[in-house]
Order: structure tokens, then C-alpha cells, then sequence
């Protein structure tokens, strides 16, 4: 999937959840959690060593939900996450290796970045689409906001911090297409595989993004 169908698809999602999973053969049931909430997207992080598994399992199960490899490092990581069926990859922070390796894929990648310094490598790549990580620590809305002053063609998408109580804030900045949060998907709730509180939590948050 390149930029110019992904931020399109993101920008009506408004919300992506960001999924640490243990065991892969929970992302089939979490990803039906999800679709019949109204959250057709997922990204599943690099953070666990099933990452690569669940992404396939996933895509076999939905291929028509938008899924995203999450905390990617390197080009090896990337290069799996295609294979596996990702749509697009999200990195922590800005690599010119892994940025370089996903462009030569045919991937989009939506790379970390919280100051001016990794913006500018993002534009010299001719990247726009970024991801503020992680949001709250970094300065939050007040530190986009500056950000955004001299860099106004950025299209952003927050992650870090971001829950209930501030996803809307962050949502009514033009820059920002979408917010990567974890609250409705937290470790305890996956862990416990409650794939129906996962379920609520994500209609909540669904009501909430769309101003319903």
C-alpha cells in the first residue's frame, strides 16, 4: 500500500489500536473484536516475538482490514512484516535504513518523529506522513503545535499517551489524520483474552473519535 491510499483510509479511521500480543492466535479473535466495533484496523507491534505470526494470522482471517507492523527497526523486520501481509509500516523513530528499505519495497512507512531534526530528514525522503511519538512525553500538544508552525505539510499521527481524554484534542489540529492508542487493547484485557470489554472499549472509542 503506498501514502496516498493509506492516509486517506486513516484520516476516516481517526483511531488505530496499537497491539502487543503474546500469543498469535489472539489476533483473530481481537481482530473480530474490533471489525464488529467498527475499528477495521490494527497494528500489531514488533514488541513481541509473535508479531510476525499474528500479522499473518490476522490478514488470513480479515483481508480486508487495514494492518500495520508497529516498532519496526530495521529492514529485516520490514521486509517480514510485507511478507506476513502488513499494509503499511510504523517505526518508532526515523531510519534512513528501514525508510529506504520500505520505499524500495513498495511499503509505506510512517516513521517516529518529536523534533525538527527528524522532520527534516522525513521531508528530505520525501516522507510527509509521520508519526509524533511518543506524543505526551515529547510535549504534547503544546510541543505539535510548534512543531507544526514551521512544518505545515505534515500529515501526523500521534501515539504515546494519547486515551480517552485527550484523543479529541488531538484530532481537532488539521495536521493530525489519526491517533494510535492502546487503552482499549491494554495487556490486561489481552492477556485475559476479554475479547467482549475489548469490544465495548472499542465502540467507546469509535463514538468518540466520530463525535457521535
Amino acid at each position: 500500500m503506498n501514502i496516498e491510499t493509506l492516509t486517506p483510509r486513516l484520516q476516516a479511521l481517526k483511531i488505530v489500536p496499537v497491539i502487543a500480543l503474546e500469543r498469535a492466535e489472539d489476533a483473530v479473535p481481537l481482530g473480530a473484536a474490533l471489525l464488529q466495533s467498527g475499528i477495521p484496523a490494527a497494528e500489531i507491534t514488533f514488541r513481541t516475538a509473535a508479531a510476525i505470526d499474528a500479522i499473518r494470522r490476522l490478514r488470513d482471517a480479515q483481508p480486508e482490514m487495514l494492518i500495520a507492523a508497529g516498532t519496526v527497526l530495521n529492514a529485516a523486520q520490514a521486509k517480514a512484516a510485507q511478507q506476513a501481509g502488513a499494509d503499511f509500516i510504523v517505526s518508532p523513530g526515523f531510519n534512513p535504513n528501514t525508510v529506504k528499505a520500505c520505499q524500495d519495497l513498495g511499503i509505506a512507512i510512517t516513521p517516529g518523529i518529536n523534533n525538527p531534526t527528524a522532520i527534516e530528514a522525513a521531508l528530505e525522503h520525501g516522507i510527509t506522513t509521520v508519526k509524533y511519538f511518543p506524543a505526551e512525553a515529547s510535549g504534547g500538544l503544546k510541543m505539535l503545535k510548534a512543531l507544526l508552525a514551521p512544518y505545515a505539510m505534515l500529515q501526523v499521527m500521534p501515539t504515546g499517551g494519547i486515551g480517552t481524554h485527550n484523543i479529541r484534542d488531538y484530532l481537532a489540529l488539521k495536521n493530525v489524520i489519526a491517533c494510535g492508542g492502546s487503552w482499549m487493547v491494554e495487556k490486561t484485557l489481552l492477556d485475559a483474552q476479554n475479547w467482549e470489554e475489548i469490544a465495548r472499549l472499542a465502540r467507546e472509542a469509535v463514538a468518540l473519535v466520530q463525535g457521535d
